[in-house]
């Protein structure tokens, strides 16, 4: 039984980790139309968004996809794409 549960909650894991791998380039690509776009940032504020994009970007290449999202969330954010 307890390896079964053991078994569970493993693949459970992976799995989430892979949904936030994918999430990632999604996100990225979001982010890039928008850019394309020229949305009306100050120069500040697409510096930022533009280092949080390839913050996000290093994350995700290094595994860390959770904090990947998180970062690229907050050049969304700023982006005020959804």
């Amino acid at each position: 039984m307890k390896t079964t549960t053991f078994a569970l909650l493993g693949g459970l894991a992976l799995a989430s980790s892979q949904a936030f791998a994918f999430h990632c380039p999604m996100d990225m690509k979001k982010i890039d139309e928008a850019m394309g776009k020229n949305p009306k940032l100050s120069a500040d504020q697409m510096a930022e968004v533009k280092k949080l994009r390839a913050e996000g970007e290093t994350l995700h290449k290094a595994g860390r996809h959770q904090e990947s999202v998180d970062t690229l969330g907050k050049a969304m954010k700023l982006l005020n794409v959804q």
